[in-house]
């Protein structure tokens, strides 16, 4: 009797799991789109945060809760109609189960509407417009990066008590990524004693930044640079031509792991605050850059990182729901639940807001072995979009935008 109940239960066993292998080959496999700056100034940006995405899948046998993953890349251009465009395609065409990727806050404000109209999870592991997690939030929308301020509000306060600046200069690349880092730090330096005298703003891409730096004041303690794409190329080297020998401090992308192999002794002394930094010195994030290195041949950027860490964030929500992705409201909510106690960047978790509560890092710019590298001087643990701010009482506020907060000492 034994025996026949054994063998019937593994028949059933048989039976059971062919009838559920069945149901995955119907399925077919999770879609991602995956929309990024493949040409154009942001094209290495696009590259680095398409590997980092890749490498998560190859490191895990190209599955997503068990199933096989189909991503879909598509080039944005850096352009806000092509981003559109693109993502209608990746919805309407491909039947996409979720997208991410991103890069540009304004192509993030302008995509957030379209998820909730098309009810497709958007992630965005680097978009970092403030108002998509603040005043503006969208139920199909969250992030798994940061928002442009959420590193600025602890960098202001560490420049103002800890580096002892009292004057500062700021020169920034002319869109809302640029306000909102510039306005995040403006506020919290100045609420700790210090001035900021001169604001200057360069359109997006700019590459030759001798009319603004003749106009840089030369009376400051230091000045706060805010670039990306190519302008992070250019800039430190321009601003070492010109002479200046003001210290340089700046936005995380300023500096960042994407640029710093292009860039020389310019660079050194570099100090800027971010989520991320290579240099970090724990096991997941040691184990990530071998790895990276590996396989791309120089060392990862904070897009790689949170690129990376966004593809785990969806296979830890797709297990949570047995990997039925086609049911959009359960994925939605089992993505929005997820927590990461061990990235490579350190524990990362969402407010109610949608976006990370994260570490923050001080980093410097040093050269270890002949690279340069961003050593990390100062971490402030588990950072809040909102700081230290009660929400309600920080979206009262408008957005940081090129005229708020005002340049009062200018």
């Amino acid at each position: 009797m034994a025996r026949k109940l054994l063998v019937i239960a593994l028949i059933a066993g048989v039976l059971v799991g062919g009838m559920f292998g069945a149901t995955d080959a119907q399925k077919g496999p999770i879609k991602v789109g995956f929309l990024a700056p493949m040409t154009g100034g942001g094209a290495q940006i696009g590259k680095d945060m398409t590997n980092g995405f890749q490498m998560w899948l190859d490191e895990n046998g190209g599955k997503i809760a068990g199933r096989q993953v189909e991503v879909i890349i598509e080039d944005t251009q850096g352009q806000p109609q092509v981003a559109l465009t693109k993502f209608r395609k990746l919805v309407e065409n491909d039947k996409i189960h979720v997208a991410t990727g991103i890069l540009f806050a304004h192509i993030g404000y302008a995509l957030a509407p379209k998820a909730d109209e098309y009810k497709i999870p958007l992630i965005y592991p680097v978009a970092a417009a403030d108002d998509l997690t603040q005043r503006k939030p969208s139920k199909w929308v969250f992030r798994t990066g940061w928002s442009s301020s959420q590193p600025s509000h602890p960098f202001g306060e560490y420049a103002a008590k800890t580096l002892k600046y009292k004057r500062i200069a700021t020169i920034g690349i002319d869109y809302a990524f640029g306000w909102e880092v510039i306005g995040g730090f403006q506020k919290t330096f100045e609420e700790n004693g210090g001035q900021i005298v001169q604001k200057l703003w360069a359109p997006l891409n700019t590459s030759d930044f001798a009319p603004y730096l003749s106009q840089l004041r030369r009376d400051v303690d230091a000045v706060f640079s805010m670039m990306v794409t190519i302008s992070s190329l250019r800039f430190p080297k321009q601003y070492q031509d010109a002479g200046i020998k003001i210290p340089l401090i700046g936005a995380g992308t300023s500096f960042d792991e994407f640029v710093l192999p292009s860039l020389g002794d310019e660079a050194l002394g570099g100090t800027s605050a971010l989520i991320y930094s290579a240099a970090l010195d724990n096991p997941v994030n040691k184990k990530f850059v071998v790895e990276y290195r590996k396989k791309f041949g120089k060392v990862p950027s904070y897009y790689s990182e949170t690129c990376y860490t966004t593809a785990r964030w969806i296979n830890e929500a797709a297990k949570g729901i047995g990997g039925d992705v086609e049911d959009r409201e359960k994925f939605l909510a089992a993505l929005r639940k997820v927590e990461l106690p061990d990235t490579p960047r350190g524990p990362v978790k969402l407010d109610t807001y949608g976006n990370p509560i994260q570490n923050v890092y001080i980093r410097k710019v040093e050269k270890k072995d002949g690279e340069l590298w961003n050593t990390v001087i100062h971490t402030y643990p588990a950072v809040s979009q909102f700081w230290k701010y009660k929400p309600d009482e920080f979206l009262k506020q408008p957005v940081y935008d090129r005229n708020f907060p005002p340049c009062k000492h200018c």
